[in-house]
């Protein structure tokens, strides 16, 4: 079956947002597409065309442009006209260097894990260890709940948990599962499971983002002069449903993050001090490359009040790097403002105010995505300077 929203009244700025969203709409979506300025998808919901229109037609007004509007803003552009527009995925995957178990969900070999530690390395060398102070943590994969929950997890972005519980502790349980389970002949997807009577309600969800552990180590706890720094790599996990097949959108993904709490000049000096580091960066690289004003993509009702103040209070700023097969770009790393919005949920204070955050993201994926879709594998054909500290940081490995 197939139904059609008209887009009509929507920002085309914003259609993306809405075609990405709507893959939450039913599980039996199979097809999300837009043509022109309508909405077209294709479902086989017994619910019927009616209600998957219904709540298609839902997600268009909360993503309206409404009375707020969007502050549009390019802090900064380096475009290359770089020399690569193969399909890299498709080249990656014939030449094994990546394997698709799903999509979204790939292991990683030579040299595109090779590049993944260097670019690691290079983020700490060449931005995190310019700041005062420096402080490296290391975080488990998985979180509380009552910690996500201080972040607004739960209500901002319901859509990407991933929760983790596990057998009940009682023997009749653990002993009926495992024979159920034998008698099936293994585990089967598609068969029946009554999870409340077999599991507990979850208290763990994996990590949806490396920067809340360090709030959660910070709780409650009085800082000392202007401010820390912290950095931290971590596996982060989110759910994007059947956006894992559009590029660079994994199910599991490295997340290096610089973390700043303390005052407010001092987060937002060291924030800017880390737009110009990266900017430096994405020249150095010489990667097709621009920065701009974005926005959290809130699946709440509230999207549009939150977004905008995101926006025009210049909260959020993504370095995107172009993926030049596609005709497309993805954001590759991204500068964040929180005011005092996790130093409240977490009692974190100077003095006795509570003290504002903010933090600078690198998905390590996706640079590294990114960059191959710009120069591909051949490295003769990257720029000089990447290309030489690649080589000098191979000699360094064992």
């Amino acid at each position: 079956m197939e139904c059609t929203v008209s887009l009509e009244g929507l920002s085309a700025s914003q259609y993306g947002q809405l075609k990405y969203a709507c893959a939450f709409v039913d599980e039996t979506i199979t097809g999300i597409d837009i043509d022109g300025d309508t909405l077209r998808i294709t479902h086989s919901s017994p619910l019927g065309n009616a209600v998957i229109e219904e709540r298609a037609k839902r997600l268009a007004e909360r993503f309206s442009k409404g009375d707020f509007g969007f502050k549009e803003n390019i802090l900064f552009e380096h475009r290359v006209n770089v020399p690569s527009r193969g399909d890299i995925i498709a080249e990656l995957v014939e030449k094994k260097i990546i394997k698709v178990l799903e999509p979204g969900m790939f292991i990683f070999r030579e040299p595109f894990s090779s590049l993944m530690r260097f670019m690691d390395d290079s983020f700490v060398a060449k931005i995190a260890r310019r700041f005062e102070g420096l402080k490296e943590e290391h975080y488990p994969a998985v979180i509380h709940a009552d910690t996500l929950n201080k972040t607004n997890h739960f209500t901002s972005f319901p859509e990407h948990i991933h929760f983790l519980t596990h057998l009940r502790e009682d023997l009749d349980v653990i002993e009926g599962f495992s024979q159920t389970i034998r008698e099936i002949g293994g585990w089967k997807q598609d068969a029946p499971l009554d999870l409340n009577a077999s599991m507990p309600k979850p208290k763990f969800t994996m990590n949806p983002s490396t920067c809340y552990h360090c709030y959660e180590g910070l709780q409650d706890e009085v800082l000392e002069g202007d401010g820390i720094t912290v950095t931290a790599i971590s596996k982060c996990h989110r759910f994007e449903s059947r956006n894992h097949t559009d590029f660079g959108r994994l199910l599991d993904f490295s997340m290096r993050e610089i973390i700043f709490v303390g005052k407010p000049d001092y987060v937002k000096e060291n924030r800017l001090k880390a737009i110009e580091y990266l900017k430096e960066l994405a020249v150095e690289w010489n990667v097709d490359s621009w920065m701009e004003i974005a926005n959290d993509p809130f699946f709440t009702n509230d999207f549009q009040v939150k977004a905008s103040f995101q926006r025009n209070q210049e909260m959020k700023y993504e370095l995107r790097l172009s993926v030049p097969y596609l005709d497309k770009s993805i954001a590759a790393s991204s500068v964040n403002f929180h005011s005092n919005t996790f130093g409240n949920a977490f009692n974190i204070k100077f003095g006795k105010r509570s003290a504002v955050t903010g933090c600078v993201g690198f998905g390590i994926e996706r640079w590294v995505f990114a960059f191959l879709a710009q120069y591909g594998l051949d490295e003769t054909r990257w720029p000089a300077a990447f290309r030489e500290q690649y080589a000098d940081w191979q000699k360094k490995q064992f």
